[in-house]
């Protein structure tokens, strides 16, 4: 059975994880329209992605920005930034931003500047590009991410935790909750390390421990030539 084409889903539940601006309640009718017309996501998911919509369209925008800010730009273990779940602050991380960049621009994708290019609303633009096949087999690589980002999210009661599921969904994953760890207060997070105690635990090991695995891109799931994405979404 040949795998559905969620490009277009996958450019909404990029911009559905973005700043809740000005520009993004304006577009809700249209992402909306978008996943009905494509049809990629669960009718019950979609319900639920409706319904973060209807928040994001006609609540409190101040509470909406409020909450954004205090989910995604305060926490650990919602952070929309991958290698932050995979490689924490080590030294590690840098070659990845390089490599996963690389791919970004081997497929026709460049970023503006200031982009982070392991920032997950950019991770799906590029995904969107790609063949469905392709497209599924680089969600699955991140399967593991998304699972802790929607376990995170569901513990919040957020109705952000609905796009995370639909992700799982889109890679072949089931949406289910795993183990998280709870986040640190800023304040503890931010401290540094003691001196000469080895790598900082927040990121790097220390020495006898297990090393983080690494968030590698394969050259097969580039196959499909260079394509050009832009933001947003045209139904």
């Amino acid at each position: 059975m040949a795998l559905p084409n969620a490009s277009l889903s996958l450019r909404v539940l990029a911009r559905l994880l973005s700043y809740p601006d000005a520009e993004l309640r304006a577009h809700v009718p249209d992402l909306r329209q978008a996943l009905h017309d494509e049809g990629a996501v669960l009718p019950k998911r979609i319900a639920e992605l409706e319904s973060l919509m209807t928040v994001l369209e006609r609540g409190n925008v101040i509470e909406n920005e409020a909450e954004y800010v205090q989910i995604f730009d305060r926490g650990r273990a919602t952070s929309l930034h991958l290698f932050e779940h995979v490689h924490g602050d080590s030294r590690d991380r840098g070659p990845a931003m390089i490599d996963l960049a690389q791919t970004y621009e081997k497929a026709g994708l460049f970023l503006a500047p200031g982009e982070m290019p392991d920032y997950l609303p950019v991770v799906l633009e590029f995904v969107s590009t790609q063949p469905p096949k392709q497209a599924r087999a680089f969600l699955g690589e991140m399967a593991h991410i998304f699972s802790v980002i929607f376990s995170a999210l569901q513990q919040r009661q957020s109705p952000y935790a609905s796009v995370l599921g639909a992700l799982l969904e889109l890679s072949g994953e089931r949406a289910q909750a795993v183990r998280t760890v709870p986040d640190e207060e800023l304040d503890i997070a931010w401290e540094e390390p003691v001196a000469f105690d080895g790598c900082s635990s927040k990121g790097q090991t220390k020495p006898g421990q297990a090393q983080p695995i690494h968030f590698v891109k394969t050259e097969k799931a580039l196959a499909g030539g260079k394509y050009a994405v832009q933001q947003g979404v045209s139904p």
